[in-house]
């Protein structure tokens, strides 16, 4: 084993031991629990090399060493293994996911389900309006100058907003302009829709251009707002768990309140079925400078959705949590293509 080895080595043992025990790791208690093969006095001058490397620090005088957030990089990038499913695991993913009755119960059963299985907060992302396609659009007659419009996805998201006319219309005005709406709209990208409706109103018969102009109005505001970009959160009691790895929890409760902090972290793997994890320092907002965060992707008949993940201490267990959110991405994925 060449030199470099072996500090990777000592590396992932101060890594593991920490992670364990949260204390900081000492020479002998690595030569005592790891076969490594060399002495203490050589696992010292490794540790010496390592902390000038920047990958672990002495927090107190006399005492071990802990990982950096550089220490953490390197042993999720080099040293890592993921840790798979057991079949009790994925049996029971598989069968919880499997009971939900419609997208907002997929979800919320998908943040419960990665919060107990890795004990930390999880969080989902619904399906992006923007890279959803029409799947129906209804309109509900209310009263004779009152409708609903209704936005159904192919991911079974579903919109709906309540549209006053400026006149009564009749039924069959409004069943024209149903049929016309999907015909235009149906099994089209959200992200084009704008585009789209934005033309209707010149190209249907003139009595019905008054009633378009008003539903094309919303269904633009339906289609381009912001909030409707929605997350699901769950297990963050389960930071109570890690109170020693949070010096002030506060800012990290505060950094999960806002939704547009946890749709940027999950957004940076929205289009990817690939495991990202930020740790640390990494995390652009401040409230979350003690925290790693580990997102991945879902899809649906190929189609980039939305993302899953994972917020903890720095000192996780990352194959075990890496390989818990990669499978509820999939399972996600795969109900939404089902559906």
């Amino acid at each position: 084993m060449s030199v470099e080895d072996r500090k990777l080595e000592v590396l992932r043992a101060i890594v593991e031991d920490f992670i364990a025990t949260n204390e900081p790791v000492g020479s002998k208690a690595l030569a005592d629990r790891h076969n490594l093969g060399v002495s203490p006095a050589t696992i010292r001058n490794d540790m010496a090399a390592l902390e000038e490397d920047g990958l672990i620090a002495q927090p107190h005088t006399s005492a071990g060493r802990v990982p950096t957030d550089a220490g953490y990089r390197m042993f999720v990038d080099r040293l890592t293994s993921i840790k798979p499913l057991s079949p009790a695991e994925k049996r029971a993913i598989q069968t919880f996911l499997d009971n939900a009755v419609d997208l907002d119960d997929v979800l919320h059963r998908a943040v419960r389900t990665l919060a107990q299985l890795t004990r930390n907060v999880a969080v989902v992302q619904y399906p992006s309006l923007s890279r959803s396609r029409v799947r129906h659009i209804e309109i509900v007659q209310l009263t004779a100058a009152r409708l609903m419009l209704v936005l159904i996805t192919d991911t079974g998201r579903v919109e709906q907003r309540v549209v006053e006319l400026p006149a009564p219309v009749s039924d069959e005005s409004v069943a024209d302009l149903r049929q016309t709406l999907n015909l235009r709209l149906r099994d089209r990208l959200l992200a084009d829709a704008p585009e789209i409706v934005t033309e209707l109103p010149r190209t249907v018969d003139p009595q019905l251009r008054g009633l378009v102009s008003t539903l094309v109005s919303v269904l633009l505001e339906t289609l381009v707002e912001q909030h409707s970009e929605r997350v699901v959160l769950g297990g963050t009691a389960n930071l109570t768990e890690h109170a020693l790895d949070f010096p002030a929890i506060r800012p990290v409760l505060e950094a999960l309140e806002e939704q547009v902090v946890l749709l940027r972290l999950l957004d940076q793997s929205a289009t990817s079925t690939q495991v990202v994890v930020s740790i640390g320092n990494e995390n652009a907002h401040e409230g979350l400078i003690a925290t790693s965060v580990i997102t991945s992707g879902y899809r649906a008949r190929g189609a980039a959705l939305g993302a899953v993940g994972v917020l903890g201490p720095r000192r996780m267990d990352y194959g075990h949590t890496m390989a818990r959110v990669a499978a509820v991405a999939r399972y996600v994925g795969e109900l939404l293509a089902e559906r």
